[in-house]
């Protein structure tokens, strides 16, 4: 069993930068973990996924640009920088991980565990 953690969520201006983290915790299987989001009335999105070492990372194209994932192996976590924010950023952002490649994670939306999710606002 995983758990999944994430924070750096709030109230941010248009333009500005913002890192989440996913902290993973639990049994020591490798896991692709993904981010992804899912705004009020609306599916949710694939945003960036990384491979279970971290090597390989994956942007569906809608994504490229402004989102970039990372991976700290030492610190068990996994994060999301997002620039420029924009008010069309504000949903709810969850981590995920999947037994399985990156790539498919972001296509298929597919996560065997996922964490509690963290609200990002963008408003002035």
């Amino acid at each position: 069993q995983l758990q999944l953690v994430e924070s750096g969520g709030g109230l941010v201006q248009p333009g500005e930068s913002l890192t989440l983290s996913c902290e993973v915790s639990g049994f020591k299987v490798d896991y692709a973990i993904g981010w992804f989001r899912q705004a009020p009335g609306k599916e949710r999105e694939g945003i960036a996924c990384i491979s279970a070492g971290g090597v390989s990372t994956y942007y569906p194209d809608s994504m490229r640009g402004r989102f970039t994932i990372s991976k700290d192996n030492a610190k068990n976590t996994v994060y999301l920088q997002i620039d420029r924010l924009k008010p069309e950023d504000t949903a709810v952002y969850y981590c995920a991980a999947h037994d399985g490649l990156a790539q498919s994670m972001c296509l298929m939306k597919r996560g065997d565990y996922w964490g509690q999710g963290t609200q990002v606002t963008v408003s002035s």
